[in-house]
């Protein structure tokens, strides 16, 4: 049976809201107390425009959380274990943030505007409110709030040519996840080497919601010689050059992990002697090793349509871990999914299979990512 989407103030709409219904937008989900596109109408073409030309996502939803003030650089080191000393302005880092316990709350790209200007461009969780506690708990001198910021994401092998003609050949200069701040005919932006792909790209970080939909058609006109086309943050793209979704592959509410079951121990400094939240909770991880790690999952039998819940592993019918996320996939022409399971499984493991709501199927597992 049909239905539509109710639209009202307790979730909110992106400055490009307007632009993407008008382009033929068909589902929305909700990110960040935000709605999100899902997709345009042709899920599998417009998977195959991010692997073979570019497209245009709005991705709004990945809201920014600003520190602003002298303690800026002193709130976002206590938020995270990585270790920020050298971290100058127009250089990204991307850097998991964790509670007290060293559970994974959030895995955000940090900006520094400036040594007293940062800002956070994060995944799917309250951060502002966590940062504010903290800030206000330890006395700093840092004001945090949300600020008029919303991204804008051109993502594929074409990406760039579409940049360069929008914004000039500087762009190309840009090292992944540098960024600068600039104008386009006085929209203000932030522009990144960034997106949530491996196919490449930049997100425009729109400094003004009242012109959204302006800035949605520069870039339609721009890129219309590449073919540019409306689409989302693909999640078959994503798991197969294995980028972490926090809220799909953990969340501190219900999938609770720490970084070193992540996959993030290579940012963890616990030798740097900097202060950080869940700093004594990750040295006891540390000592004792992580009980979990990620794998990459195959899954027999015909294509997966995909998952509502989260899915359990089994070897010879006993739990052992879970499936965070599967799909199907037409590059590898397999069924695969990402998870958690022992970290003294190896990928050889034989008896493994996957609980689906038709009956368990057969897996394997594998390194990832699964296509680099």
């Amino acid at each position: 049976m049909p239905f539509s989407i109710h639209v009202g103030p307790n979730v909110r709409t992106s400055p490009f809201f307007e632009a993407t219904v008008a382009d033929g937008v068909r589902s929305f989900s909700v990110y960040n107390h935000m709605y999100i596109p899902g997709n345009f109408g042709d899920p599998d073409g417009e998977y195959d425009r991010l692997l073979h030309g570019v497209a245009m996502w709005d991705v709004a939803v990945q809201r920014q959380v600003e520190l602003a003030g002298p303690d800026a650089m002193v709130l976002a080191q206590l938020l995270t274990p990585r270790h920020l000393g050298g971290t100058r302005p127009g250089q990204g880092r991307y850097v998991p943030l964790c509670d007290h316990d060293g559970w994974l709350i959030n895995d955000p790209v940090l900006l520094p505007l400036s040594q007293t200007q940062v800002w956070l461009s994060i995944a799917d969780s309250d951060v502002g409110l966590w940062a504010l506690a903290i800030a206000r708990e330890r006395g700093l001198d840092v004001a945090v709030t949300e600020p008029d910021v919303s991204p804008l994401a051109i993502q594929g092998p074409l990406a760039m040519e579409v940049a360069e003609a929008l914004l000039g050949d500087w762009v190309r200069a840009l090292r992944p996840f540098a960024f600068r701040e600039t104008e386009l005919d006085g929209i203000p932006l932030v522009v990144a080497r960034s997106g949530w792909s491996k196919q490449g790209g930049v997100e425009l970080y729109l400094r003004d919601g009242s012109r959204g939909t302006e800035l949605w058609e520069r870039v339609k006109r721009a890129g219309a010689p590449w073919d540019i086309g409306p689409g989302a943050p693909n999640d078959i793209e994503r798991l197969e050059s294995g980028l972490i979704s926090y809220g799909a592959d953990m969340r501190r509410q219900t999938l609770p992990a720490n970084p070193f079951e992540m996959g993030f121990g290579a940012m963890i400094d616990l030798s740097a002697g900097h202060d950080f939240i869940g700093r004594a909770a990750l040295e006891r991880i540390a000592a004792e090793g992580p009980a979990r790690r990620r794998v990459g999952v195959f899954l027999d039998g015909p294509p997966v349509d995909g998952n509502r819940q989260p899915l359990t592993l089994l070897r010879d019918g006993v739990r052992i871990g879970h499936v965070t996320e599967i799909a199907h996939s037409r590059r590898l022409g397999r069924n695969i999914g990402v998870g958690l399971a022992p970290a003294d499984l190896g990928d050889d493991a034989t008896g493994l299979s996957v609980g689906l709501a038709d009956g368990e199927r057969a897996a394997s597992l594998t390194a990832l990512p699964f296509l680099r």
